[in-house]
C-alpha cells in the first residue's frame, strides 16, 4: 500500500475574499466579483454575506441586485488572482515542499512523509485553518491517500446525493441499476466500514486505506466531471460515487466513454496523478506604483520610460533577451488592462522595444485612472555575444555591421505588432523537384533570412498559381495560336520542353495530368507565360498555365 498521502486547498471565495484584504476589511456588506462573458455581468466569486442573502457564483448581475438591493461589485483582475495564488503557493511551502496550484481558487499539496513534523494531519489542518482566518481567508481542505479524493473530500465532504426531480421520478427510475450497485458493496460483507474523520472548518480525513468508504457517499459530481455527465447519470438513478464503483467498467466506458472511467480510477488510486510542484524560474518583471491616478498616453508613456531601461538591464545582466513583453496597466477600480508585444528578434534594448509598446499604447482604456503600471518580459531567449576571428579591421567592421543590421528586424516587429507576428511569412527552400513545392513558408520572426537558393534547372516565372485550362490542340506540339483566360493569343517565340514527373510515393490532385513538358511561350502581345502539357494520368492530357514572368 503506498504511503501517499494528499491534501487539497480550496479558496471559494478566493476573488472577494482578495479585494477586502486590499481594501483592508472596508467591504463590510454583500460584495460580488463580476467577470463579462457571452455578452453579459456574471459573478464570479461572493463574500460570506453575499452568499447568506442567497446569492451564488455563475448568476447574472441584474439578478443579483434584484435579490440583494446593496450588493457592492467589483470588476474581475485575472492576473491578479493569478499572482495571488501563486503568494499563496509559496505560503504552502512551509509545510511540504511539493505544492501545486490548481487555477483558479485551489492548491495541491503532497504531505507525504511531512504531517508528523506538525503533529499529525489533524493538527496540521489546526494549523492552516488558524493561517487562513488571520489572512481573512475561507478555506475548505480534505485529506486522502489520492489529488482525486482530496479533491472531493475538499468540496463535497458532508453532502448528500440529491436530485433535481420529484420523488416520484426518482422512485420509478433504474431500480435494477441502484439495487445491483448496492449488493456490490464488497466491504458490507464482513468487517468495519471505511470511516470519514471531520476535523475543524469543514475538513475532511480520510484514512490510509479507506478511500472507498470516504467517497462512496459523495455525489457523482466530487469525480471532476462535467455536467452533462453528472446529469446524464442522476437520470440512470447513479447519484453516488458508490454507485458507480460498483458497475462493470466496461459498460461504464461504453456508456459515457473513457474520462469517467479515469477520473475514477485516478480517485481510487488506479491510474496515476502525480503533483507537479511550480518550477522555480527567474522573473523578469518591473513596476512603478502611481503618486496619483494618470490617463493620458503621453503619461502612460512617461511611466514606461523609467521602468524599460530597468528591466532591459535586468536581462542583459543575465544574457537574457525579450521575445514577447507584456504590459499591465491597473486602474483605480481594481480591473487592469493588458497588451502585449513580441519581437522578432530577441532583444535586450530599450530603444527597440518602447517603439513596440507606443504603436499599441492606445488599446488602454484608463478609466478612472491608471495607479501602477509593470513590465514583464513572458518569453525570452539567450542573446549570445559575437566574437568574430581574422583581421582586426575586417573583423571590427563585420562586427559593427552586424551590431547595427536590426532594420528589417525592428520592421518586423513594427509589423507584427499591428497584424500580428504570425501574419509576417518569409521563403526558404525546399528539396523538391515539383515547381510549387521549392520553396516553404516559415513565420519571418521564427526563422532567419534564406542563404545559398538553389539554382533550377531552367528559370522560372516570378508569379505562380493554381494550373489554369489553355484551350489549344491536345498534341503535345506548343500551339501556334490559344486561348487563355477568355483572351486569344498568338506564339512568337516558345523555349522547352522542360519534362517534369509527378512524385509517385504521393496523390496530389494537382499532379493528376501525369508528366508534363513545360514551355516558355512568348506572345506577340509582349507576354512571357510558362505553359506546360500534361500528357494524362488520372485525368484527361491537355495544356494548361502555371505562371508569368516578369
Amino acid at each position: 500500500m503506498s504511503n501517499r498521502r494528499i491534501l487539497s486547498l480550496w479558496f471559494p471565495r478566493l476573488g472577494a475574499e482578495r479585494l477586502v484584504r486590499a481594501a483592508r476589511g472596508l467591504h463590510e456588506g454583500p460584495l460580488a466579483v463580476v467577470e463579462e462573458q457571452s455578452n453579459m455581468q456574471v459573478i464570479t466569486a461572493l463574500n460570506l454575506v453575499a452568499q447568506q442573502a442567497g446569492l451564488r457564483v455563475g448568476q447574472p448581475v441584474r439578478d443579483a441586485h434584484a435579490m440583494c438591493g446593496g450588493l457592492i461589485t467589483r470588476a474581475r483582475n485575472v492576473p491578479a488572482e493569478a499572482a495571488f495564488l501563486t503568494a499563496l503557493r509559496r505560503w504552502a511551502g512551509k509545510f511540504s515542499p511539493w505544492v501545486a496550484e490548481e487555477a483558479p481558487d485551489a492548491l495541491v499539496v503532497d504531505l507525504s512523509g511531512c504531517a508528523h513534523l506538525f503533529g499529525g494531519e489533524a493538527a496540521l489542518l489546526d494549523v492552516l485553518q488558524t493561517d487562513c482566518a488571520d489572512m481573512g481567508l475561507s478555506v475548505q481542505m480534505g485529506i486522502a491517500d489520492t489529488l482525486g479524493a482530496a479533491w472531493a473530500l475538499a468540496r463535497f465532504a458532508g453532502q448528500e446525493a440529491g436530485s433535481d426531480r420529484n420523488g416520484d421520478a426518482i422512485s420509478q427510475e433504474a431500480r435494477a441499476t441502484r439495487a445491483r450497485a448496492g449488493k456490490r458493496r464488497h466491504w458490507t460483507k464482513g468487517g468495519v466500514a471505511p470511516q470519514v474523520v471531520a476535523a475543524g472548518g469543514g475538513a475532511r480525513i480520510a484514512g490510509p486505506g479507506q478511500t472507498y468508504g470516504a467517497l462512496s457517499p459523495l455525489p457523482v459530481a466530487a469525480l471532476r466531471l462535467d455536467d452533462a455527465t453528472v446529469a446524464q447519470l442522476g437520470r440512470l438513478g447513479l447519484r453516488r460515487i458508490g454507485d458507480l464503483l460498483g458497475q462493470p467498467r466496461a459498460s461504464l466506458a461504453r456508456r459515457f466513454g473513457k474520462g469517467l472511467v479515469l477520473r475514477l480510477d485516478q480517485a481510487m488510486g488506479s491510474a496515476p496523478e502525480p503533483v507537479s510542484p511550480a518550477r522555480p524560474h527567474v522573473q523578469f518583471a518591473v513596476r512603478m506604483t502611481m503618486p496619483d491616478p494618470i490617463g493620458l498616453k503621453e503619461d502612460l508613456m512617461a511611466g514606461i520610460d523609467r521602468i524599460l531601461p530597468n528591466l532591459c538591464a535586468k536581462l542583459e545582466t543575465k544574457g537574457m533577451g525579450a521575445r514577447q513583453i507584456r504590459l499591465e496597466a491597473h486602474r483605480t477600480d481594481q480591473a487592469a488592462e493588458v497588451l502585449a508585444v513580441g519581437l522578432a528578434r530577441p532583444s535586450h534594448d530599450p530603444h527597440r522595444i518602447r517603439p513596440l509598446l507606443e504603436l499599441k499604447i492606445d488599446q488602454i482604456d484608463a478609466g478612472y485612472g491608471i495607479d501602477m503600471l509593470r513590465l514583464m518580459a513572458v518569453q525570452v531567449e539567450p542573446v549570445h555575444a559575437r566574437t568574430l576571428a581574422g583581421h582586426a579591421d575586417a573583423s571590427r567592421a563585420v562586427r559593427d555591421r552586424l551590431a547595427g543590421n536590426t532594420a528589417v528586424d525592428d520592421l518586423i516587429g513594427k509589423l507584427g505588432a499591428r497584424v500580428g507576428l504570425d501574419a509576417i511569412t518569409r521563403l526558404h527552400p525546399a528539396s523538391s523537384h515539383i515547381p510549387e513545392k521549392t520553396a516553404q513558408t516559415l513565420a519571418a520572426a521564427w526563422s532567419e533570412p534564406a542563404q545559398d537558393w538553389p539554382r533550377p534547372p531552367t528559370p522560372r516565372p516570378v508569379l505562380m498559381w493554381r494550373p489554369e485550362p489553355v484551350m489549344a490542340p491536345d498534341t503535345p506540339t506548343v500551339p501556334d495560336r490559344f486561348r487563355w483566360r477568355g483572351r486569344d493569343w498568338t506564339l512568337a517565340e516558345a523555349r522547352g520542353p522542360e519534362r517534369i514527373a509527378p512524385e509517385w510515393w504521393l496523390d496530389d490532385p494537382n499532379w493528376r495530368s501525369g508528366v508534363r513538358d513545360y514551355w516558355v511561350v512568348v506572345t506577340e502581345q509582349g507576354h512571357r507565360l510558362w505553359l506546360y502539357f500534361g500528357h494524362g494520368g488520372a485525368m484527361s492530357s491537355g495544356w494548361f498555365c502555371q505562371g508569368s514572368f516578369a
